[in-house]
């Protein structure tokens, strides 16, 4: 079966954009019940708020490489770079801070992710 080369944007796309809304949306309800933080400092609101503007953003150009051809290469390009980062500084954290219940799938998705486009990049080259 072969899997059609938008799927890993379409994914990420989506998973992206709800994982902002999640981190932003609401930062004094949701932190408190999904990482056991109160967020009360308005620089912390704003910094939250902001990181759901970058995913947002981010996945919107997903979406747009995953339907757009002509972006398809640029939003690959963008979402190794965001998925190995952001897994770097997961195995980062791994290392020095402990394993996290709760984002070691996360880090496996992103890992995975990661890997699907690197491999997309090098079949479907430009």
């Amino acid at each position: 079966m072969k899997i059609p080369k938008h799927l890993n944007l379409l994914f990420s796309g989506i998973i992206v954009i709800i994982a902002g809304i999640v981190y932003g949306g609401h930062p004094t309800f949701v932190m408190p019940k999904l990482l056991g933080f109160q967020v009360v400092d308005l620089e912390l609101k704003n910094m939250l708020r902001a990181l759901m503007g970058i995913y947002i953003g981010v996945g919107v150009y997903w979406l747009l490489g995953a339907f757009k051809t002509k972006f398809w290469y640029g939003a690959t390009v963008c979402n190794v770079l965001f998925m190995g980062g952001i897994s770097f500084g997961r195995i980062v954290s791994t290392i020095f801070d402990g394993v996290s219940p709760l984002f070691t799938p996360a880090l496996i998705l992103e890992l995975l992710f990661f890997a699907w486009g690197l491999y997309n990049l090098k079949k479907y080259k430009e």
